[in-house]
C-alpha cells in the first residue's frame, strides 16, 4: 500500500513510470523532477513532468484506474503532495534530440529519465533562451553532484549559439565549487 501523503518525489517517480510501463505506457521523465533526483532533493519539483508517445486517453485511463483526478493540465492523487504533467514530444535539449536515457531504479519501480548532462542541458535551455535564472543555478547543482562532461555542454551551447551564456554558466560552477570547499 502506497502512503501518498509521506512518498519521496523519488519514490513517486519511480511507482508511477513503473505502473504505466506493467501497462504498455513508455514514459520519459524531464524538467525539474530529474533535478530533484540528480541533486538528491537540493531543489525541489512538485511535479513529474513526462513525455510519451503513446495516446493520453490510454494514459488518462490508466491514472484514473490508480485514483488519480486530471485537473487542467495535471494528474493529481487527493492524497498526494505531487502532480504529474504530460508534455508534447519529442524528448529534446533545446534544438538537440534525446535519444538515450537513464534508468534509475527506487524501492517502486524504475524511472526512465533523462541523463544527468540531458538534464543539466535542459535546464540551461531555460537559462539561454528565456534567462531564467533558477534554472541556470539547478544546472549548476547538477554539476556538483554528477560527473557531466563540459567539453560536450560548451559544444552543445555553441550549437545553440549560446557561448556567451555558457561562460556565465561555467563561472557560476566554479565559483560554486571553491565555495564548498572552503566550507
Amino acid at each position: 500500500m502506497i502512503n501518498w501523503a509521506h512518498i519521496s518525489l523519488r519514490d513517486f517517480a519511480g511507482f508511477i513510470s513503473e505502473e504505466l510501463r506493467n501497462r504498455g505506457v513508455d514514459t520519459i521523465l524531464v524538467g525539474g523532477a530529474c533535478v530533484t533526483i540528480y541533486t538528491a532533493n537540493r531543489y525541489q519539483s512538485y511535479d513529474l513532468d513526462y513525455v510519451t508517445y503513446e495516446d493520453l486517453r490510454n494514459v488518462k485511463k490508466i491514472l484514473t484506474e490508480l485514483g488519480f483526478t486530471e485537473k487542467q493540465k495535471y494528474f493529481q492523487h487527493k492524497d498526494c503532495p505531487w502532480l504529474i504533467e504530460f508534455v508534447s514530444p519529442p524528448v529534446a535539449v533545446g534544438a538537440e534530440f534525446v535519444t538515450h536515457f537513464n534508468n534509475v531504479k527506487t524501492p517502486l519501480g524504475t524511472i526512465k529519465m533523462l541523463l544527468p548532462i540531458d538534464s543539466v542541458k535542459d535546464r540551461l535551455a531555460s537559462f539561454y533562451h528565456w534567462g531564467d535564472k533558477m534554472s541556470l543555478d539547478q544546472a549548476v547543482n547538477i554539476c556538483i553532484d554528477q560527473k557531466i562532461d563540459f567539453d560536450n555542454l560548451e559544444e552543445w551551447s555553441r550549437h545553440e549559439k549560446c557561448e556567451e551564456k555558457f561562460k556565465i554558466f561555467k563561472m557560476l560552477f566554479k565559483n560554486k565549487c571553491e565555495t564548498q570547499e572552503q566550507k
